[in-house]
């Protein structure tokens, strides 16, 4: 599933650029997007080392290096930061990635942090070039202590990382989640033992509230679009999750 064209227009677009193979992540897809604002482009999650020449050969239908004009990490797991050091050789743009995470990214052998941005607890508002306006919001806890999301308020589409990630099996590869209730067996286990608790969910609902959003795009599985979305919103919402179900000795009762 590569090269799906989330949004198009003739100044824009929002690209699913590429979906891995499960044998390229140890079994777990991962989706890698490329935003285009004219002639400039964003890498969202650019993939772990495995991936890189795949993603690299999709993104070159549309940009060349030069043109990437920022890339953007979630968070700091290996399935989003494992490439990075062959992109920063193509590349010569910034990388945004949550600020307490600077010090980590040196071991995955990254000498250079001086292209490194970190993004502040709270996020900020990112133009990567005239014109080309992004927000990335914080997500702080899900799952990762300094996760970030990337909205784009063109296509209105938001890039959650692992909010919303699906495990599916082998033979599904859907695109796009139009049937929520039938996808909930793929996120549940999922969201219930990754996530941290319902209070930084409701903190991330409260922090979103007021973007207008058509589609959400996360790092692993199809994307959510329709009334899906809001399905999954107000899915999320209630989840009793992490801390909320951790018990003595290492429990956690009613994870799949």
């Amino acid at each position: 599933m590569r090269n799906i064209k989330l949004f198009e227009s003739p100044e824009h677009r929002f690209i699913l650029l590429n979906e891995s193979e499960p044998g390229e992540e140890d079994g777990v897809r991962s989706n890698q997007y490329l935003i285009m604002h004219h002639n400039d482009g964003v890498l969202l999650d650019p993939g772990g080392f495995g991936v890189m020449p795949r993603v690299l050969v999709e993104m070159l239908r549309y940009v060349v290096p030069e043109q990437i004009k920022a890339i953007f990490l979630s968070h700091q797991d290996p399935d989003i930061v494992g490439g990075l050091s062959t992109w920063l050789e193509l590349c010569h743009s910034p990388v945004y990635v949550s600020s307490i995470w600077l010090r980590f990214l040196p071991h995955y052998g990254l000498k250079d942090m001086t292209r490194f941005i970190g993004v502040p607890n709270e996020g900020m508002d990112c133009e990567p070039s005239p014109g080309f306006k992004l927000k990335i919001v914080p997500a702080h806890f899900l799952h990762s202590e300094g996760q970030v999301n990337v909205y784009d308020p063109v296509s209105k589409i938001l890039f959650t990382g692992d909010i919303g990630a699906a495990m599916l099996p082998m033979d599904k590869n859907d695109a796009f989640v139009d049937d929520f209730a039938d996808h909930i067996p793929y996120i549940n286990g999922f969201h219930r033992r990754y996530m941290c608790s319902n209070k930084a969910i409701r903190c991330w609902l409260d922090t979103i509230a007021d973007l207008d959003i058509t589609m959400i795009a996360p790092q692993h599985g199809p994307i959510y679009r329709g009334a899906a979305v809001q399905d999954f919103l107000a899915w999320f919402s209630e989840l009793q999750c992490g801390i909320d179900l951790m018990q003595p000795g290492g429990q956690f009762p009613l994870v799949d």
